[in-house]
């Protein structure tokens, strides 16, 4: 009497193991369905080459050469920098972990003499040709050191491959006498005829309202705005051999520019600096539409900082809305002058840092990385980790293969044989799991941030399931 029912439980279990088999096919079926309902969009069209720096001189050593996924920049400081001129000397001392990490570029903040001194970040410069080698504005040295310190810097960086931009800020100008001026009929402090360098004395005639007009674009905070317009002016910023431009360039050896405040002049500014000094450019224009970057970008002829798409990440990461990543941003319209970044010394506003790092760092532009975000706020290790990646594997243009609330999903296309990559992002408390189409066909894959330890092979249509951490991001590509 027991063998029928050994039989009978037999072929239930059997039946039961083939029926959770014919679920299991059907969950993962409709699995994959769901997500073939979602319309990939592409969104960049072009050859799929990196982001390109602009500078072509290279070395025996590799000097300026960038990796296959483009370059990362450094911003080497932050607000309030600790004074009595030591940062030259701190940064100079971090700039071969930074190049051992893979950035490939660093951006100091002004550089020269400003009214403030000593206590100054620079903003409010009152001789462009001060470097920490004079005595004035209450200081020899600036808040950062010395000119020797400074030019040491600029050498080792260049000696570790990683090429240095100077923060410029000529807009307005800081520290001047004062002096009658006809055109305002009361006194200025623009008058700057006693700047120790001796170079590029300035007047009231050099500032608006004067000769040639009341007022350009913007002006800031009350300073001496810069009349661009005057011949003087243009000559001693740009033209001339040993003016402003070329001599940060020739003689400093700064291998680029970030403009202050570039709201405050025309484009065309920057666009003649550029034409006339060379150098790799971007523009502080603090604007969130897309239109307004673009189009100053291409008048000025110069990258920019991507706002549009820091506010973007703003509201999607901390609002829980990723779906909001499809909306138009800098680097979409224009990845090849947009730069992106997730902090700088302005601002501060995304709280999920680490997935906003994961975008940029994943994403086309040139990613720009907060030194406290690396040096004191968040972990190193897996920053570099994104930087390896960033370099190495984020290669092409860029398809948003999924998007909700919750979950993003972007695959970078791929360029000259480098295979490209996709990222997954998951804004959730719990781990998830999606169906999505890869450029490669019967193709073992891994997550090269070890977030998983899957190493799923991708379908002869290319399809394949991966998942993703909670609060958290994978990014994937093949095993190699």
């Amino acid at each position: 009497m027991k063998k029928p029912q050994t039989k009978f439980l037999y072929l239930g279990m059997i039946t039961a193991f083939l029926c959770s088999c014919s679920q299991n096919e059907t969950l993962e079926t409709d699995s994959k369905a769901e997500s073939q309902k979602f319309e990939i969009i592409n969104v960049t069209h072009h050859d799929g080459k990196p982001f390109s720096t602009g500078i072509s001189k290279s070395s025996p050593t590799g000097k300026y050469v960038d990796n296959p996924g483009g370059g990362v920049m450094m911003q080497a400081f932050y607000w309030d920098v600790p004074a009595g001129g030591t940062w030259w000397d701190s940064v100079s001392g971090k700039v071969t972990a930074w190049g051992n990490a893979g950035i490939g570029s660093i951006w100091l903040p002004p550089a020269s003499k400003a009214q403030n001194g000593a206590f100054s970040m620079g903003y409010d410069p009152t001789d462009y040709f001060d470097f920490g080698d004079y005595n004035q504005n209450g200081t020899t040295e600036t808040r950062f050191g010395s000119k020797t310190e400074l030019v040491n810097l600029i050498t080792k960086a260049h000696t570790e491959n990683m090429k240095v931009y100077a923060d410029i800020v000529i807009n307005h100008n800081s520290g001047g006498q004062s002096e009658a001026n006809p055109f305002t009929g009361t006194n200025t402090w623009t008058n700057f005829n006693g700047v120790a360098s001796g170079k590029f004395k300035r007047t009231y005639a050099n500032f608006y309202k004067n000769s040639f007009g009341n007022n350009d674009e913007g002006s800031f905070g009350g300073f001496p705005d810069l009349c661009h317009a005057d011949p003087y002016v243009k000559d001693w910023l740009w033209l001339r051999a040993d003016g402003v431009g070329k001599y940060y360039k020739n003689t400093m050896k700064f291998d680029g520019w970030r403009f202050d405040y570039v709201k405050g002049f025309g484009a065309w500014v920057v666009n003649a600096w550029n034409a006339n000094v060379g150098g790799f450019s971007v523009g502080e224009l603090w604007d969130s539409n897309v239109n307004v970057l673009n189009d100053w970008a291409n008048n000025a002829n110069s990258s920019v900082f991507d706002f549009a798409c820091y506010y973007k990440m703003n509201d999607a990461f901390d609002g829980n809305n990723l779906a909001l990543l499809n909306d138009d941003m800098m680097w979409k319209r224009n990845p090849y002058k947009a730069v992106t970044f997730v902090t700088n010394h302005d601002t501060d506003e995304i709280w999920s840092k680490m997935l906003a790092y994961s975008y940029i760092l994943t994403h086309e532009g040139y990613p720009t990385i907060f030194y406290r975000d690396y040096e004191e706020w968040l972990d190193k290790n897996k920053l570099n980790n994104l930087i390896w990646i960033h370099n190495n594997k984020a290669t092409g243009t860029t398809s948003i293969l999924y998007s909700d609330n919750d979950e993003y999903l972007a695959r970078r296309n791929g360029y000259n044989g480098n295979p490209g990559l996709v990222v997954y992002i998951n804004n959730s408390d719990v781990w998830q799991e999606r169906w999505i189409q890869t450029n490669w066909a019967n193709t073992q894959i891994k997550d090269f941030t070890g977030n998983s330890t899957w190493y799923p092979t991708t379908q002869a249509d290319k399809w394949v399931k991966i998942q993703c951490p909670p609060k958290g991001y994978s990014i994937w590509s093949i095993n190699q």
